[in-house]
């Protein structure tokens, strides 16, 4: 049997159903799939795409349903249930995995399956979206222009856009109250949430961020080998100032019931921005690295809203697996494919 189809799984999900969308500009016809049939059958319905149904928890019909797929584009969270079944049928049927998870956990869990992997002559790339295709190919660029960078700072800034999905924002509030961490002297450690801030100039613009738990503090270091690492967002000061107080609430937000009301809330919400907040929506992103001297060099880009970044990456890096390009084992985007990555991704510029 030929393995030549692409599964997507999660497509009735807000980021799923972008890359069911654009699949077609890519000339990929998707093989929709996720565990509820109307929603998915209503996304199959309006791009006129094929679909299947069936549940992660059904190894037998996950296993049958990868059997002439090439590769898995796994859209469907939350990532630290769903990854884990989804990567042992890729390697158990010779499949390639991809996914546009975020979590720190996930990429270091999936990590694991680094030899599994090889041996199956599989590529297991997690991260192939926003989290983290800019920022690993900048820190990649800078690490080739000093390769005895010891530090490694990386921020991305966004600016305008309509916030987050349905499911990105259900991942951070199943995380409250656990703070952050960084990457120091090889391992992760734990750190509070926003226990770094500092001002970055990009573009001309002088920028607040604070440091948070972002999946480069995973990705960069396998990218890089660099073993000091520190992520920021943008950030008001106002709320990095109230964040010096976390250690009085976080107990509260690590609750059940807490975590219920961010939920119903975020139920509330649109599913995701829409095209005009998509279009509109920009995202600077900055990274430095320092060697032991205290030397530095840094660099920034700018790329469209983080939702049109991870329909794109996926799907180009769908492309290149389906032309045979690709590295057996656990990779992140730019270990893959190098610092050009993220040029390939339209609306992708240098900036300082």
């Amino acid at each position: 049997m030929t393995k030549d189809k692409v599964l997507l799984y999660g497509a009735n999900g807000y980021t799923g159903e972008l890359i069911a969308r654009f699949a077609k500009d890519f000339s990929i016809t998707p093989l929709l799939a996720g565990r509820t049939e109307a929603t998915v059958a209503a996304v199959a319905k309006k791009y006129n795409q094929p679909y299947t149904i069936f549940s992660l928890a059904d190894v037998s019909a996950l296993h049958d349903a990868l059997q002439d797929v090439a590769v898995v584009i796994h859209a469907a969270g939350p990532f630290n249930k769903t990854a884990k079944p989804m990567v042992e049928a890729c390697i158990a049927t010779g499949t390639h995995y991809m996914d546009i998870n975020g979590d720190i956990s996930v990429f270091e869990f999936i990590k694991r399956y680094d030899a599994k992997a090889k041996a199956a002559n599989v590529m297991l790339l997690p991260g192939a979206g926003f989290d983290v295709v800019p920022t690993d190919c900048l820190a990649f660029q800078l690490k080739n222009k000093m390769p005895d960078a010891t530090h490694l700072e990386i921020a991305f800034l966004p600016r305008g856009g309509g916030g987050l999905s349905h499911g990105t924002a259900t991942t951070m509030a199943s995380k409250a109250g656990e703070g952050g961490c960084a990457r120091e002297n090889g391992n992760i450690v734990r750190k509070p949430l926003g226990h770094k801030g500092k001002w970055i100039e990009v573009n001309g613009k002088k920028i607040f961020a604070m440091s948070i738990p972002w999946g480069d503090v995973s990705t960069a270091h396998v990218s890089t080998g660099i073993p000091n690492i520190i992520t920021y967002t943008a950030m008001r000061p106002s709320v990095y100032r109230m964040l010096k107080f976390q250690f009085l609430f976080n107990w509260l937000l690590r609750t059940k019931w807490m975590r219920g009301i961010l939920q119903n809330k975020i139920n509330q919400r649109p599913a995701g921005p829409n095209d005009e907040q998509r279009t509109k929506g920009k995202t600077y992103v900055w990274a430095q690295v320092q060697n032991a001297k205290g030397e530095t060099k840094s660099a920034a880009i700018q790329t469209n809203d983080g939702y049109t970044v991870t329909y794109e990456a996926s799907l180009i890096i769908t492309q290149k697996i389906l032309k045979g390009n690709f590295k057996a084992g656990y990779q992140t985007p730019a270990s893959a494919y190098g610092e050009e990555l993220v040029f390939e991704l339209n609306g992708t510029k240098k900036l300082n």
